[in-house]
């Protein structure tokens, strides 16, 4: 019997799709013209819920990693999976923060006056509908609600299974509260079938979605794109490199690279390949040992480096697989480069153009790294940790796109609109 894969799967004739794509079609009509005042009132009860209701909330997640630690998930999913005391009041913040953002919708932008008296400019409008498909994090179901209602889309989101516990408990008083504030039904729905034929469903489904966003690995990315008739913006695989130029100031440096891949290492901002200027690396490599072996750090060191970090509890020789790898763990890749030069050539072949850094006191290195390196965030003596929609001061994100066309990093409430022309004019006629 042939295996059956996602790309072997037929979509049903009438699923739960057609109903919740119609009801958030029907929603985004109204969702587009309401007031700031009616969306921040509803983001702030579904702030102040959030914190009242987090006994369910936490209850509902427990289930979900008893589940994910019986399939055997690795840690990085697992911790991607966590909602406790201290993620929900984290979430609740940024729900109030999204709520005092200005809102885009009927900004205009670009206004000007023609030669012959015509007032041309842009107006931003929502997008529409958004269909978003997400693994393993529970806190997106709040992210993309919030920006979804504060753009004025409408959005139908498709959670992993693993997570279908946490999901449900979130979108559920997230539907409520925005319901009782004054939000039209449909506008936030959440897909309850687990079947893999709801993927490729939502992926096609151009009568409903305006957008799809998906947000997960590799597999799901690719499926995205080789399957989706619906546009689709891609982003969220990170291959994540800090170089540390020979100006570099070790103090800075040391406790940066340490953040940037302990601070949350299943995140995809989290840093995969360390690239050393050669001639830094006595002074460098082992006060950067000392640190990084405290919290448990394995490394995959080319050969200069291995000589230099003889006696790290954890150390192993790189394999050409390991640089371009996206850990998402306590794995780290370091190679010993000649110059400026190399660095760029590594980043160039093995980076995914999420998040790259450089550390360097060296004013012309700095500029010509951020001019040469080719990522959706590039860095100057900080942490790559800060490529995130709330550090950005977006309040949160839908996700981080790598793709050059729309959106780029970061996508907040900006990034969920698009335009329209405005001609004002005086009974102009064309000559």
């Amino acid at each position: 019997m042939m295996e059956k894969t996602l790309d072997t799967i037929t979509p049903p004739a009438a699923s739960e799709l057609a109903q919740k794509g119609q009801e958030a079609r029907a929603a985004a009509r109204t969702l587009a013209f309401l007031n700031t005042e009616s969306k921040n009132r509803a983001l702030e009860a579904l702030a102040r819920a959030l914190i009242d209701q987090k006994a369910e909330i936490i209850a509902a997640n427990q289930i979900d990693l008893s589940g994910g630690h019986a399939a055997g998930l690795g840690e990085a999913l697992l911790a991607r999976l966590v909602l406790d005391d201290k993620s929900l009041t984290a979430m609740a913040a940024d729900v109030r923060t999204v709520a005092q953002l200005s809102d885009p919708v009927g900004e205009t932008i670009d206004m000007r006056i023609l030669p012959n008296g015509l007032q041309v400019g842009k107006r931003r409008i929502p997008l529409g509908v958004l269909g978003v498909i997400y693994e393993s994090r529970p806190n997106v179901t709040v992210d993309i609600a919030c920006l979804a209602l504060k753009s004025g889309n409408a959005v139908v989101m498709r959670g992993g299974k693993e997570a279908v516990h946490s999901n449900r408990a979130l979108a559920r008083i997230v539907q409520e509260c925005f319901y009782t504030n004054g939000i039209p039904p449909g506008a936030v729905a959440l897909m309850q079938d687990q079947d893999r034929a709801a993927v490729l469903e939502m992926l096609r489904a151009r009568a409903y979605f305006d957008l799809i966003i998906p947000r997960g690995g590799a597999t799901l990315h690719r499926f995205a794109i080789e399957n989706a008739t619906v546009p689709v913006v891609t982003g969220g695989i990170g291959v994540v490199h800090i170089y540390v130029d020979a100006s570099a100031n070790i103090a800075k440096a040391i406790p940066l690279i340490e953040n940037s891949k302990i601070q949350k290492p299943s995140a995809c901002n989290a840093l995969d390949t360390l690239l050393v200027h050669r001639s830094i690396v006595p002074q460098l490599l082992p006060l950067l040992g000392a640190t990084l072996k405290k919290s448990g750090v394995r490394l995959h060191v080319d050969d200069t480096a291995m000589d230099t970090l003889a006696g790290y509890p954890d150390l192993e020789p790189a394999q050409p697989a390991d640089f371009g790898h996206e850990w998402l763990s306590m794995d780290l890749s370091v190679k010993i480069v000649d110059d400026f030069d190399a660095a760029l050539d590594h980043i160039y072949s093995y980076g995914s153009g999420h998040s790259e850094a450089i550390l360097t006191e060296n004013y012309s290195n700095a500029q010509r790294f951020l001019q040469e390196v080719d990522a959706a965030a590039v860095f100057v003596n900080a942490s790559t940790r800060f490529n995130d929609g709330a550090q950005f001061g977006l309040g949160a994100e839908v996700a981080i796109s790598t793709q050059r066309l729309h959106a780029r990093g970061p996508m907040g409430l900006k990034e969920l609109t698009t335009y329209k022309w405005i001609v004002l004019g005086e009974g102009h006629v064309r000559p």
